[in-house]
């Protein structure tokens, strides 16, 4: 037990490190290459928040974890809107830009949706892993060409700003590229090696382990870049990341791990998680558009009702392993 939790820890701050350095040599490797600096934004930085997403899930997938990938993605989803969104709002509130009304959040909504009905019969098939990862290219391709237009900003933000002024020379782009992508494989082993061992150990589904300890340890990058804007007051980052990490995580993160190994699907995670994750969704859309405080801004008020669906959420599932785990729940 001591060994696997000394795991999760170790491995998740490697995760987190790791993804880091990874991003920063595939932009500047990215750069050397001619590539516009638009698609590093939208493209590279973009995934690099959710790099340990899809690493542990795809691990997870691999070792035969269909619970800890589907709680990952899914669960990740969940502490993004209900803990990050709402930790920053409390923090300071946070204002809603009309495209994110017009874009982002009912394309998430939509997205949401057809996850959902994937779920219905219990399992996700290669072909619906197939599905979603096709529908991500798709979005990606639609932003790439949005943001030639001129039509959105570029989703680097900072990061992307610091590689422009400050490139780095190409070799230390490429080991750096190396040394990040090897390191994520081998953190994420780690992390999802002493998650498992745990919830064997203590009856707990591999579920509940990813959507609670895997699900946040993986949501630091998001939280960190939150944080960083609120800082700067850059409420366009904000909604942003976590809206880019939400798509990322039901389309590509989800997909990814289906392609993988077919996942078997509890009854829990359509009615109980995949639900949570949509009505966080439709709450934040409606926060955006003024219906709860008449105002388009995420309170903070609203900010404290998201924090307290996370507890109220987090407790259930905590409790139902004090009352005998996933044998009692599922």
């Amino acid at each position: 037990m001591l060994l696997a939790s000394g795991s999760i820890i170790a491995g998740l701050i490697l995760l987190v490190w790791s993804a880091d350095r990874f991003v920063d040599g595939a932009a500047a490797t990215a750069k050397h290459l001619g590539m516009p600096t638009l698609l590093i934004g939208m493209v590279i930085i973009g995934f690099g928040t959710s790099a340990p997403e899809l690493a542990v899930s795809a691990m997870a997938a691999a070792d035969g974890n269909p619970g800890l990938a589907l709680g990952n993605g899914y669960g990740s989803n969940i502490t993004n809107i209900a803990l990050i969104v709402g930790l920053t709002a409390v923090i300071a509130p946070i204002s809603v830009h009309s495209q994110v009304i017009r874009k982002e959040l009912p394309l998430l909504m939509v997205l949401t949706l057809i996850a959902g009905a994937q779920l219905l019969d219990g399992s996700l098939s290669r072909l619906d892993g197939a599905v979603l990862l096709m529908v991500f290219a798709g979005v990606m391709g639609w932003s790439i060409v949005q943001g030639i237009r001129g039509n959105e900003d570029s989703l680097g933000g900072e990061t992307e700003a610091e590689i422009i002024a400050h490139p780095m020379p190409l070799k230390s782009a490429v080991i750096w590229l190396i040394i990040g992508l090897v390191l994520l494989v081998v953190s994420s082993r780690m992390l999802v090696w002493g998650a498992v061992t745990i919830a064997q150990s203590l009856g707990v589904s591999d579920l509940v382990i990813g959507l609670t300890i895997v699900a946040v340890g993986t949501s630091l990058p998001e939280l960190a870049s939150a944080l960083a804007a609120v800082k700067k007051n850059e409420h366009d980052l904000i909604l942003g990341n976590i809206l880019g990490s939400g798509i990322f995580n039901t389309l590509a993160v989800v997909g990814l791990a289906a392609t993988i190994e077919p996942l078997s699907v509890e009854p829990a995670v359509l009615y109980r998680d995949w639900t949570l994750m949509f009505a966080l969704t439709l709450g934040l859309l409606l926060m955006g558009m003024g219906l709860i405080s008449k105002r388009r801004v995420i309170s903070r008020v609203d900010g404290g009702i998201l924090l307290l669906v996370y507890v109220a959420y987090t407790g259930y599932l905590l409790s139902t392993v004090v009352s005998g785990g996933a044998n009692v729940v599922y």
